[in-house]
C-alpha cells in the first residue's frame, strides 16, 4: 500500500475521487497539480499540505502562489512545473489524472525519479508504450491500472500464470449514442455527447465514449499492460456498466470483476493492492440490477473503435497518431468548428495519411508525430 502520493490532474475528476480515497485512508500527499482551476487547488492544497503545487498557466500560478502566500507550499508553474511535481521527493507514487498526450511527459519524469504509477491517463501508453514499458522496465517500478476497465483486468488476473491467459474481454456502455445509425448522429449536438448514461467524466473524455474512441484507445492500453495482440482482445457493449471487465482463460473459464460505476474502486485499489481496504463506495446489489446485457459492438458506425484496432496491428506511431488526429478533433467539436461525424473522419484520414512511420522510435519522434498530425487537423 502507497503512504505518499502525487496527484497529476487534480482538480479533474479522476484527480478528486483520488484525493476522496486519500483522505479516509489517511494516505499523505506530496504534490498536487492543474491546468488552471486555482479555486480547487487552493482548497485541496489547504487541506492536503503538500510540498508543493503547480499550475501548468502561468498567470494563474502566480494568482495561486499569492492566495497560498501565508502557508509553505512551493508553487510552480509551466511544464516544468508539472514535471517538478512528478519527481516530487517522499511520494512514493504518481497518480497521472493528465487528460491528453500532456500526461506522458509526466509519466515519464515519475518513472525516471523512481515513482510507482497509478495511471488514469491512457494515452501515455497508446502513444508511447514502447519508450514507457522500457523505462519502467528500466527503473523497476510498478504500473497499477486506474482506469476501471484494465483494473478490472489487472483484478481478474491475480492469483493465475499469465501463460493461461487466452483473452481480455473490455466492456463499454456504449455511450449516449448506442443503437443510433450514422444518419442520426449526423446533427447531435455538444450536449448530446456529455449526456453519458452511467459515469460522470470530463468533457473530453466523456466525448470519446460517446464516438467509442475512448474504447479503442483503451484497446491499445490494454495491448501495452497485459502483453495481448489485437486479436486477443475483445469488446463488447454492456449497458449497465456493472461488469468492468473479463479475462478468458485457456480452459475456457471467464472471471469477472463488478462493481457500482464508481471509479474510486479502480482507484483505492491501484493505491492499497494487494489490500483490499473498506471503500467510499456503496454496495453492489444485483438484486437492485435485475438484468445485466452484452452485445457486439456497430463497427462501422462508432469507426472510432476500428481505427484504433487497425493502428494497434500497424504499430510504431499510428497509435500516437490517432490519439494526436482525436484530441485534435474533439477540440475542434467542442469548439463548434466540426460536426459529431467530423471526429471519426479526422482520425481515419490521419491515420492514412501519415507517411513517417517507425518500428523503433524515440520520445522526440512521438512528441513530432502528434504535432504534424495536429497541425493538420486544426489547419485542415
Amino acid at each position: 500500500m502507497t503512504g505518499n502520493i502525487t496527484v497529476l490532474g487534480s482538480t479533474g475528476s479522476i484527480g478528486v475521487q483520488t484525493l476522496d480515497v486519500a483522505r479516509m485512508h489517511g494516505i499523505k500527499v506530496s504534490a498536487l497539480t492543474a491546468n488552471r482551476s486555482i479555486d480547487l487547488l487552493e482548497k485541496q492544497a489547504r487541506e492536503f499540505c503538500p510540498k508543493m503545487v503547480a499550475v501548468l498557466d502561468p498567470d494563474c500560478a502566480k494568482k495561486l502562489k499569492i492566495a497560498l502566500s501565508d502557508t509553505d507550499i512551493a508553487v510552480y508553474s509551466g511544464e516544468e512545473g508539472i514535471k517538478e511535481a512528478a519527481r516530487c521527493p517522499g511520494a512514493d507514487t504518481a497518480v497521472n489524472a493528465i487528460v491528453g498526450v500532456a500526461g506522458l511527459m509526466p509519466t515519464l519524469e515519475a518513472v525516471a525519479a523512481g515513482k510507482d504509477l497509478a495511471l488514469a491517463n491512457k494515452e501515455t501508453l497508446v502513444a508511447g508504450g514502447k519508450v514507457v514499458s522500457r523505462a519502467i522496465e528500466s527503473k523497476g517500478v510498478k504500473l497499477y491500472p486506474v482506469d476501471s476497465e484494465h483494473s478490472a483486468v489487472f483484478q481478474c488476473l491475480q492469483g493465475n500464470p499469465k501463460k493461461a491467459l487466452k483473452k481480455v474481454i473490455l466492456t463499454a456502455s456504449g455511450g449516449p449514442f448506442y443503437g443510433r445509425t450514422k444518419e442520426q448522429l449526423r446533427d447531435v449536438t455538444l450536449k448530446d455527447a456529455l449526456k453519458h448514461p452511467n459515469w460522470s467524466m470530463g468533457q473530453k473524455i466523456t466525448i470519446d465514449s460517446a464516438t467509442m474512441m475512448n474504447k479503442g484507445l483503451e484497446v491499445i492500453e490494454a495491448s501495452w499492460l497485459f502483453g495481448v495482440p489485437d486479436e486477443g482482445i475483445d469488446v463488447l457493449i454492456h449497458r449497465e456498466s456493472i461488469v468492468h471487465s473479463m479475462v478468458q482463460y485457456m480452459d475456457n473459464s471467464v472471471i469477472a470483476q463488478l462493481g457500482v460505476p464508481d471509479m474510486r474502486i479502480p482507484i483505492q485499489y491501484a493505491l492499497t493492492y494487494p489490500e483490499r481496504l473498506e471503500s467510499p463506495v456503496k454496495e453492489l446489489d444485483l438484486s437492485e440490477i435485475a438484468a445485466l446485457t452484452f452485445a457486439k459492438p456497430d463497427y462501422e458506425t462508432f469507426e472510432c473503435l476500428a481505427i484504433c484496432r487497425k493502428a494497434l496491428r500497424l504499430g510504431g506511431l499510428y497509435p500516437a497518431v490517432v490519439n494526436a488526429a482525436n484530441e485534435a478533433a474533439v477540440s475542434l467539436f467542442i469548439q463548434g468548428k466540426i460536426g459529431f461525424l467530423q471526429i471519426p473522419e479526422a482520425v481515419g484520414r490521419a491515420l492514412t495519411d501519415f507517411d513517417g512511420n517507425k518500428d523503433e522510435f524515440t520520445l522526440e519522434d512521438i512528441l513530432e508525430a502528434d504535432r504534424i498530425t495536429r497541425a493538420r487537423i486544426l489547419t485542415a
